[in-house]
């Protein structure tokens, strides 16, 4: 949809009204994960419209109260803070009244708004990393995921051309699990093949050593390390994501470990105090 500014507010209410009406008419409810995104973001205020919006459209339709979630578009520096330099994205999570579900970053526009040039527009810019450092420390805690940026390099042309993308690519989304960005949104279809590959490869290669340090800290091992119950937590979290991204299966884990899954998924999802 448009966001909440003046300019596209109307027509973006239109679009998620019409969209809705028809969804609804020809599948009588919402499909699981169903979420919406609200860009463009200039002040907390535009995300409590949103709130508001949502709200009366479960209402006009009939949707049960609190189904519909939207997830943040953090692609304007007026998203990230507010004139005062407080964190304005953490201010949206809470002002979201539980319906934010996610922030995503949104490369190009961001940068530009930052006054970084075309040809240094990038995810792995200092820009990028201090806005999604800014959105990592908003959602810790909250249950918000986050999803990194996209890049703009396509894999397509000739072969030497589509290698160098594809190089470009699984090195972009290697680095965003390494920062602890573990979704993030292509361009192209022809980008899948490199995000599957660097995510089994960044789990296969955490497996082995976060498996022995959890089984330690379990007390079935030893591994000459003491960690801390946050560490363990961390590494447990680890091994679920390679179970659900389908890196691991359950019986490498269970083997390695010394438990199942389910309690590896408990574990991952307590709170340490």
């Amino acid at each position: 949809m448009k966001g909440m500014e003046a300019a596209g507010r109307r027509r973006g209410v239109r679009s998620l009204s019409m969209f809705l009406d028809v969804l609804l008419e020809g599948t009588g409810e919402l499909p699981g994960g169903f979420r919406i995104t609200l860009p463009k973001i200039t002040s907390v205020q535009q995300v409590e419209a949103m709130v508001w919006l949502v709200t009366e459209l479960e209402r006009r339709l009939g949707i049960p109260e609190g189904r519909l979630g939207f997830e943040l578009q953090i692609e304007t520096p007026q998203s990230l803070l507010t004139p005062d330099g407080a964190a304005a994205a953490a201010r949206m999570i809470h002002t979201g009244a539980g319906r934010v579900t996610a922030l995503h970053y949104g490369t190009y526009d961001y940068s530009a708004a930052c006054g970084v040039t075309a040809a240094f527009q990038s995810m792995a810019h200092p820009v990028a990393d201090h806005a999604k450092a800014v959105m990592q420390l908003a959602a810790a805690g909250t249950g918000v995921w986050l999803s990194d940026g996209s890049t703009n390099v396509l894999p397509v042309g000739s072969a030497e051309q589509v290698r160098a993308a594809w190089r470009l690519h699984a090195g972009l989304v290697r680095r965003s699990l390494e920062r602890a960005y573990y979704q993030g949104w292509d361009m192209h279809p022809h980008q899948l093949p490199t995000r599957y590959l660097a995510t089994y490869a960044f789990y296969r290669e955490a497996f082995a050593p976060a498996a022995e340090r959890l089984k330690a800290y379990l007390g079935a091992g030893s591994d000459g390390v003491l960690d801390e119950p946050a560490t363990a937590q961390a590494l447990a979290s680890a091994l679920v994501r390679g179970l659900r991204c389908g890196a691991l299966s359950e019986d490498e884990v269970t083997g390695a470990t010394g438990v199942d899954a389910a309690v590896l998924t408990g574990f991952a999802n307590r709170r340490v105090g």
